[in-house]
């Protein structure tokens, strides 16, 4: 019995596959995956895995303290140079409709006394980006939700405007639910369609089949590119995949959309960061039709 266990252990070890195996661009993306089903990464999220200890908070793996000893570098960084900050876990909601129906309602939630609000002339532009606190409706100086930060599209032609509100992740349940009751979106516009359950198992199969023993990877690579999985990431670490992201109200015509994930933010501090912005960003050439 012993002889034949140990037979055994030596079969499975050799089903194991080399770094080299694992580390194959095919492997990588499966494995990174199947590791996001529980905590959503960032796009930087390699370089600081790297470099930080990583935490699980608000559905989110963020990088805490680093590894190195790099906190004098990174105040040299902000007083003489530039550092970036990668603050994509914040959630975005995204508000479509008229002007003035926005104001209306949007003017409940927050207070002149408090400072800035969303008709300050500056911030109605979109030239600026403004921030205040949130109350409940109608609730002011009582039962205050939280900070945010907003910014209004440019105006053009047409009577609709957008304004996205950037808030914390641990508010963002709060403000939704407040949004949706003042604008009085209750019925989805969008609703999420999951891909089924056997998407994942066809994917492991599929790995399975290109580390096969005895097949050789280019021959896989010649077939396309739809052997190698595509990166997804499924909802964020604020919702759940299987809930609906956009609301509209069939009253007002407002639209609320959650753009939590879909749009990137990163966070320049420093005297350099707009010669940073202004090598790094280059204007586009208008093209007239």
């Amino acid at each position: 019995k012993q002889a034949e266990k140990t037979v055994h252990q030596k079969k499975e070890q050799s089903k194991s596959k080399c770094r080299k195996a694992r580390r194959r661009h095919i492997n990588l993306v499966a494995e990174f995956n199947r590791r996001q089903r529980k905590t959503i990464w960032l796009e930087t999220h390699i370089w600081h895995a790297k470099r930080f200890h990583m935490v699980k908070k608000w559905g989110y793996s963020l990088g805490d303290s680093p590894t190195d000893k790099c906190y004098r570098a990174c105040y040299r960084a902000m007083t003489n140079r530039c550092l970036l900050q990668d603050l994509s876990y914040y959630c975005c909601l995204e508000l479509t409709g008229k002007e003035n129906e926005l104001l209306k309602q949007l003017a409940r939630l927050c207070s002149i006394d408090t400072g800035l609000t969303f008709e300050e002339a500056c911030c109605l532009s979109g030239r600026f980006e403004g921030s205040l606190n949130l109350y409940q409706a109608d609730r002011y100086p009582e039962d205050m939700l939280g900070p945010v930060t907003f910014i209004w599209k440019p105006r053009n032609d047409s009577e609709n405007r957008q304004l996205w509100i950037w808030l914390h992740p641990a508010l963002k349940q709060d403000v939704l639910r407040e949004l949706k009751a003042v604008f009085q979106c209750t019925e989805p516009e969008e609703i999420y369609i999951p891909e089924p359950v056997t998407a994942s198992i066809q994917e492991e199969k599929q790995m399975d089949v290109v580390l096969n023993p005895g097949k050789k990877r280019k021959k896989e690579d010649k077939e396309g590119e739809s052997a190698v999985p595509a990166k997804k990431i499924i909802g964020d670490g604020t919702r759940d995949p299987f809930q609906s992201y956009s609301w509209i109200s069939q009253t007002t015509g407002i639209v609320i959309s959650d753009r939590t994930m879909e749009v990137l933010r990163y966070r320049l501090i420093g005297p350099l960061s707009h010669s940073v912005l202004t090598e790094t960003l280059k204007a586009a050439s208008l093209q007239t039709v």
